[in-house]
């Protein structure tokens, strides 16, 4: 289908103001990488309400005429592929493929996100893609420390909403449902859901947590710079690496528990994939 010219803007006032505090970061009751647990303290900041969208990122492109990253010489993205069967866990090869026609347009090499994705995250776009969409817009993209803070929602709990995951029974993020990589549903599409689908955290965000990985402007290293990334991610020996925060729908418990403000994973700044998006800060 041809493409619609999206011209939406992004105002500066779809954000949530943060105030300046000092919070306790990272974890050590899960993975390495998040320890130590210690004080850090931010200034005030604010943050974008939910993850840049379809939409949003079209207007830019259509503003701009920029070529992401997966676009350029067909550099393409990495695209999930489900199983039907158990698999082991040791190789997340077996469920991820390099396809170079998968771009933000494509995130999957073949359906469009202008038929039905408009306001689902925008995906496949790579760090810098990232940063120059946060220009375009007079913005900036969240430090790790930033991000963590607001995504606790002034708490310091396990995940955004609490201690539990799913309190009474409730979905509160779009997170791998069953055991990963096997859909729970196959009659159901798995992939990103619309911004704003699950509850907002204390600050008033959504989709802190699941749905897409978000791109941070910190360069991965310390506490632990040794961390293997999951998901398709590279390993952080790459020194172009970047964090991302806060999980995606294909984090699961069975695999890879990242769905959690202090959950931390290296990216290099040469991949694009189906699970990695963005939103934006400002000072």
């Amino acid at each position: 289908m041809a493409e619609p010219i999206v011209t939406m803007p992004t105002p500066i006032d779809d954000m949530v103001a943060i105030p300046a505090g000092s919070f306790r970061m990272g974890s050590a009751r899960f993975y390495a990488e998040e320890a130590p647990v210690r004080d850090t303290a931010v200034s005030a900041f604010r943050i974008d309400r939910h993850p840049i969208t379809n939409r949003q990122f079209a207007a830019f492109v259509a503003d701009t005429g920029y070529v992401t990253l997966a676009e350029r010489d067909r550099m393409g993205a990495l695209v999930f592929r489900p199983s039907i069967t158990p698999i082991a866990l040791d190789d997340w090869r077996q469920w991820w493929t390099l396809r170079r026609d998968a771009n933000w347009r494509k995130p999957d090499g073949k359906t469009t996100v202008f038929a039905s994705r408009l306001d689902h995250p925008v995906v496949a776009v790579a760090h810098e893609d990232a940063v120059a969409y946060a220009g375009w817009v007079g913005k900036r993209l969240p430090s790790e420390a930033e991000w963590e803070y607001a995504a606790r929602g002034a708490g310091e709990t396990d995940y955004a909403w609490g201690d539990a995951f799913e309190p009474g029974g409730q979905r509160m993020a779009n997170t791998w449902q069953g055991r990963f990589p096997i859909p729970s549903d196959r009659r159901q599409r798995w992939w990103t859901t619309p911004v704003g689908s699950f509850p907002a955290n204390g600050f008033g965000l959504g989709d802190m947590i699941g749905n897409v990985w978000e791109w941070t402007s910190d360069r991965y290293g310390e506490p632990d710079a040794a961390a293997p990334a999951c998901c398709g991610g590279k390993g952080a020996d790459d020194m172009a690496s970047f964090v991302i925060k806060g999980g995606s729908f294909l984090c699961s418990p069975d695999y890879c528990a990242r769905y959690r403000p202090a959950a931390r994973q290296p990216q290099t700044i040469d991949t694009a994939s189906c699970h990695i998006g963005f939103r934006c800060a400002a000072d």
